[in-house]
């Protein structure tokens, strides 16, 4: 029996995989690229305090799924990410950023790590995609990040996705709602297990994130969040609607949306995916305007993102079939070996092709022809070079298109330039 295996919540992505995160991860730079978003990189690590401060005490995040570990002679602790926004305006306070551009447009696709119970898309160490606008949280600034979100989306053929968008006003608006709230619900203590309750007493806006049955029809006669909310923000929120409108952008008003992290405020988004079961949300974010002062701004920094799970994003692409076209990339060619005791020349020819950008392999097991050529096949590579001794005295070499089984000798200069004119003409049409 094996001695090692990966942690609970952990999971290796084996080559054979890499190539569907490595065409979700480009279509991300791409579509990013196209909206100004630059990618930052920040620390795997944090203080524990700057999550604390950001996230929220009330949340599940920072009361049961952090890692938080104390390597630090003076009893620091410091925490593994569970989430990426708090890090990223962090690292813009330290660098003074906005003191060089008062909008900084910046994404990411970065590991994170928390408690979670592991199941399908739910890991404890889990990928994220995500962006923040930092310096802008107008409703230009806000339909814009959701644009950029629901491009990417388009840009992997991804269907049947659905955006549900709120409002949940500034502090003030919310700390009036969250009296009245706990208000309605307390006579209704005694169906709420031990996590609603706490809930309850802290933030009682979480109880609306509910998907017991008996909650929601408590809920249901629940005051609105709405009828609290003052008209500028009532307005702003209306000019949201109308540029997601603008620009094609088809949503759900749900009046139950709150988000699970405390630094939310106003608008706040969640994208959902039929094919994800009931834990059906595959991203998400909202404005976080008074984050900054949270971590010691001495002013607040107007911000908008959003984080979408990579797991639960290629689950959804697996199922609506969109990922059976992307092949692993292979060899563009096999050096063949047909006599070993020219394994010199094939070493020679291999290095040449690879100096010419050409990705090239070429048997390093002492195999027979047929081997060989069965793994050049199985490794998916376009064409096999044949390295024989008429190849090295006459400088001239076979090359098979293993596609079309065709085969013609060229030189090597005319197999780089062949092969570089039928990858291009190959992308072209793909």
């Amino acid at each position: 029996m094996l001695q090692y295996r990966a942690v609970k919540g952990t999971k290796d992505i084996f080559p054979d995989e890499i190539s569907s995160w490595k065409h979700v991860e480009g279509v991300i730079h791409r579509v990013a690229g196209l909206y100004g978003f630059q990618e930052i990189r920040t620390p795997v690590f944090e203080y524990t305090e700057l999550f604390q401060r950001s996230i929220g005490t009330t949340t599940d995040i920072v009361g049961k799924e952090m890692f938080t570990f104390k390597p630090e002679p003076d009893g620091r602790s410091v925490t593994l990410r569970p989430e990426m926004t708090a890090g990223v305006m962090r690292a813009c306070l330290q660098g003074n950023l906005l003191a060089l551009s008062p909008i900084h447009k910046l994404y990411y696709i970065a590991e994170l790590f928390r408690k979670e119970r592991p199941q399908a898309g739910r890991q404890r160490q889990f990928s994220q995609f995500g962006a923040e606008m930092l310096g802008a949280s107008s409703p230009e600034a806000v339909a814009e990040t959701i644009g950029m979100m629901m491009h990417v989306f388009t840009a992997l053929g991804v269907t049947g996705l659905r955006l549900r968008i709120n409002t949940l006003g500034d502090f003030e608006d919310r700390a009036r709602y969250k009296k009245t709230l706990r208000e309605y619900l307390e006579p209704y203590a005694s169906l709420f297990d031990e996590q609603l309750r706490e809930r309850m007493d802290k933030n009682p806006l979480r109880i609306l994130d509910s998907k017991s049955p008996d909650i929601q029809a408590v809920i249901a006669d629940a005051p609105k969040l709405r009828d609290f909310l003052s008209p500028p923000t009532l307005g702003e929120f209306d000019q949201v609607l109308l540029y997601l409108d603008q620009k094609a952008i088809t949503y759900t008003i749900d009046p139950l949306l709150v988000r699970g992290l405390d630094y939310y405020c106003h608008t706040a988004f969640e994208v959902v995916s039929p094919e994800l079961g009931a834990q059906d949300a595959i991203g998400g974010g909202g404005r976080y305007d008074g984050l900054a002062r949270q971590l010691g701004s001495k002013s607040d920094v107007p911000a908008v993102g959003f984080a979408v799970g990579m797991e639960r994003l290629l689950i959804t692409m697996e199922k609506q079939g969109l990922l059976e076209h992307i092949e692993p990339e292979g060899p563009q060619v096999y050096v063949v070996l047909q006599d070993r005791e020219l394994k010199s020349y094939a070493v020679d020819v291999c290095d040449s092709l690879r100096r010419s950008g050409i990705r090239s392999e070429m048997d390093l097991g002492g195999r027979s022809i047929k081997a060989q050529m069965r793994e050049a096949n199985k490794v998916g590579a376009a064409y096999a070079l044949f390295v024989g001794r008429n190849e090295v005295e006459s400088r001239t070499y076979g090359l098979k298109d293993l596609k079309t089984a065709e085969q013609e000798c060229f030189s090597l200069q005319e197999i780089v330039s062949r092969i570089g004119k039928d990858v291009v003409t190959r992308s072209a049409r793909e």
